[in-house]
């Protein structure tokens, strides 16, 4: 009889090979893109990040522009 330490283990052990053996599966299914598919996804994300970075950067430089307008004109 094995003891209750081990068993707990073996589940254990076997819990891990079955969800390895559950996700191999379920990548399998997955409809991976071709290599132009990808770049060019890339290329949207990469896009995307830049004009967003962009608008960020002159939504700071106004705010940073009207807060020191701000504080000159309080400051007298």
């Amino acid at each position: 009889m094995a003891k209750p330490r081990e068993k707990g283990k073996a589940r254990r052990e076997l819990g891990i090979v079955r969800y390895l053996r559950e996700t191999r599966a379920e990548l399998k299914k997955v409809t991976w893109p071709t290599r132009d598919e990808a770049l060019h996804l890339t290329y949207i994300v990469l896009g995307v990040t830049f004009a967003f970075a962009l608008f960020l950067g002159l939504l700071d430089w106004l705010f940073s522009q009207t807060f020191q307008q701000l504080v000159s004109v309080l400051t007298g």
